[in-house]
């Protein structure tokens, strides 16, 4: 009987997994830092490529280009805007100057960035896109104007309503945000 009820547990255990680890993943695919808990070492970590992927033969995945392919780091900042507009609020300049102090330091400077800009689904797609690319426009200004960071490594990129982070929640301040994407490998 003893026998039984652990090879039921085991069962269940090993059924439970995949589920858990499929879940981490997605929850990894970006790092989540709230306005006002910015830490440059933290950015510049979360920012930085990782070791190239290798498939379970020990082989280097490759990219088009051939070149060793690793995940592109990226991190989502809950940014905050004036409401209906891409005006930066005084918090988020805040913000901002972490992040270019972190784009700035030695280990990010020789790399190029997607500053992606997202908004809740609320309102029309167009408008949304039109939106959250005026956003990451902001972002970018606000980054190479007051930051100084070479505009050549910044793109502003609008993702509109195409990728709430919490489907739950359509007006959740996490659906509008700004996400910075390391676009080099």
């Amino acid at each position: 009987m003893m026998k039984i009820r652990l090879l039921l547990a085991a069962c269940a255990l090993g059924a439970a997994l995949p589920a858990f680890s499929q879940d981490n993943a997605v929850n990894q695919d970006s790092a989540v830092i709230k306005q006002g808990q910015e830490d440059m070492g933290s950015l510049v970590d979360a920012l930085t490529p990782k070791a190239p992927m290798r498939t379970r033969s020990i082989k280097v995945l490759r990219d088009e280009t051939g070149l060793p392919a690793a995940a592109q780091p990226k991190v989502s900042l809950l940014i905050t805007f004036e409401t209906n507009s891409a005006t930066l609020t005084a918090r988020s300049r805040q913000s901002l100057d972490v992040v270019g102090q972190a784009l700035a330091s030695g280990k990010l400077a020789p790399f190029r960035f997607a500053i992606e800009g997202h908004a809740d689904p609320r309102g029309s797609s167009t408008a949304n896109l039109r939106l959250s690319q005026l956003r990451a426009e902001s972002v970018r200004a606000y980054l190479v104007d007051t930051m100084r960071i070479d505009a050549t490594r910044l793109d502003a990129v609008g993702k509109g309503d195409r990728e709430p982070m919490n489907k739950a929640s359509i007006d959740a301040p996490e659906n509008r945000r700004v996400t910075i994407v390391n676009l080099s490998r």
